[in-house]
């Protein structure tokens, strides 16, 4: 008969034999640990072969989407469009008390400049992919805009210089030739070379014409980036440059007049939506034409960029505006933002970066070398830029961007009604007797005059708002122009921005000393980056 185990010698054997297990599963924790690492290292170099073998896939699918890509030309013809307000003047016939929002504005009037087409349609038919012709029959269309008598009346107003604002052009027999003189471009100057068949072209006409500023300006808002404008004047059969593509999309608005365009597609893959324009190419070179038609006054035409193209009056002179957006604005130029900062990151914090390259890699690694070390070189860059994707901001490279846009910009166009709320048409008044001034309070609504005139972005360190209010008309001709403001005011400052194209009350602003807020508000109402709900009360002193 078996002796009869104690409770004590029971629990001791289980415990030695927990124990005995504890240890067998920490020996292979260990192992497993060991194998994790060498699996994970296995699984990272896989992946970066992944990587090259996923992007070598794709560079193939983009040949071939590029050899069977098609451009083709739509052609809409619109039906007469029932009178109506412009969208640019709707803003003048508003209540004084009233705000229009900027948002819904911009939108309508992209919408007019497609019309008939939608927005959606155009965007998703048309935009960077197909030019598209829109016939019109409607010859006032654009009249508001420009007029051969606004054109002379703008020449003889202005202080208009040759090359700096206008050139004069020529081409004939395969050669394009600019005719500029010295000095001021007056009137008669003009008209004589435009009688000798000489085309002009007025660059910038927004500094001279406050509607086409307001056009540029309102599209800026729409787009989200610098809008331009140029007018074309050619004379009666003649064609005033050579057939060529631009680096920009391009909205040509026929004013008076009619012209034959032809239009002709990239001749090879690298130059749909090319980063800068072309050089002027020969006749022969172009092959058949994928539009040949004639534009007539009240007409639209769009080029995406890298569409080639010529124009040439026919038997009356022609007078069109070209507005044209998105120059620099691609992927590329935001990854040339998005990557060197991201390897300054990536140095500062990841010694890997600041190890030295393999020695001699330079003999073997080259375009004279065919050497088999090469893929493991490749794959070593290719694990490195794995790991370069960790420290990516594109926060900042959008604020990068932003930064160079507020510096493009043209400055907001202020309708009349929001001028009285704004620093142009309100506070001090020098023939108010005695002397007044705005006064902004704790319940004075306030909002952004617009959204893309400012840009909250934080360098070394440092909070700076970048604003266009104060831009020039003219290209780049004032340093960019900011505010540097206290980190404790940048949530305020956030307040304001998202609340676009709301207003938001003084008192509501995350700031906790009230003259500090006031005082914060006057700032920017100073710098006419905000507009007041209603013009602002006046007191007498």
């Amino acid at each position: 008969m078996e002796e009869p185990i104690s409770a004590f010698a029971m629990y001791a054997a289980k415990r030695k034999k927990t124990e005995q297990l504890l240890s067998k599963k920490k020996k292979k924790q260990k192992t497993f640990e060991q194998k994790d690492v060498k699996q994970a290292s296995i699984k990272q170099e896989m992946g970066c072969k992944d990587v090259i073998s996923k992007l070598k896939i794709m560079k193939e699918e983009n040949k071939k989407a590029a050899k069977k890509k098609k451009v083709t030309v739509q052609i809409i013809h619109a039906k007469s469009k029932k009178k109506g307000n412009h969208p640019l003047y709707a803003n003048i016939e508003i209540n004084k008390h009233d705000h229009r929002n900027p948002v819904e504005d911009c939108g309508q009037l992209f919408k007019w400049l497609v019309y008939p087409m939608t927005t959606e349609q155009f965007f998703t038919q048309n935009w960077e992919k197909n030019p598209l012709y829109i016939k019109r029959d409607m010859c006032n269309f654009y009249k508001f805009l420009l007029s051969m008598s606004l054109f002379e009346e703008t020449l003889r107003d202005n202080n208009v210089l040759f090359t700096k604002h206008l050139d004069i052009t020529s081409y004939s027999h395969g050669v394009k030739e600019t005719h500029n003189p010295p000095g001021r471009a007056y009137a008669s100057i003009v008209w004589d070379y435009f009688k000798n068949n000489c085309s002009v072209r007025m660059l910038n006409p927004q500094i001279f014409i406050p509607k086409i500023h307001a056009l540029n300006a309102t599209l800026q808002e729409f787009f989200g980036c610098f809008v331009g404008a140029n007018i074309y004047l050619t004379p009666a059969n003649s064609q005033g440059f050579a057939p060529h593509y631009d680096d920009v999309e391009a909205f040509i608005l026929q004013i008076e007049g009619k012209k034959r365009w032809k239009l002709y597609k990239p001749l090879k893959p690298s130059e749909h939506l090319p980063r800068y324009p072309s050089r002027n190419f020969d006749e022969s070179e172009l092959g058949e034409p994928i539009l040949d038609k004639i534009i007539s006054a009240g007409d639209l035409l769009y080029l995406p960029r890298g569409t080639i193209h010529q124009a040439m009056a026919l038997d009356t002179y022609s007078l069109h505006i070209t507005v044209s957006v998105y120059q620099r604005n691609s992927w590329c130029d935001f990854f040339e933002k998005l990557l060197p900062q991201a390897l300054k990151r990536a140095t500062k914090r990841d010694i890997r970066f600041r190890e030295g390259v393999p020695m001699n890699y330079l003999s073997y690694i080259g375009c004279q070398y065919d050497d088999l070390r090469k893929d493991s070189f490749k794959t070593l860059v290719m694990k490195l830029f794995v790991e370069l994707l960790e420290y990516i901001d594109v926060d900042h490279a959008a604020d990068l961007m932003a930064k160079r846009h507020i510096h493009d910009s043209l400055p907001p166009y202020i309708f009349k009604p929001e001028r009285r709320c704004t620093i142009l048409e309100d506070g001090e008044n020098l023939y108010n007797r005695p002397k007044r001034y705005g006064k902004i309070k704790l319940s004075t609504e306030i909002r952004l005059l617009r959204l893309y005139c400012i840009r909250l972005i934080k360098e070394d360190k440092v909070y700076k708002i970048y604003y266009s209010t104060e831009n020039s008309k003219e290209y780049h001709e004032y340093e960019p122009q900011y505010l540097e403001i206290d980190k404790e005011f940048v949530p305020a400052i956030k307040q304001i921005i998202e609340a676009y194209p709301d207003f938001i009350s003084v008192k509501d602003l995350k700031i906790e000393d009230v003259d500090t807020k006031i005082q914060v508000v006057k700032d920017l109402w100073e710098k006419n980056i905000i507009i007041t709900k209603v013009p602002l009360n006046c007191v007498h002193y």
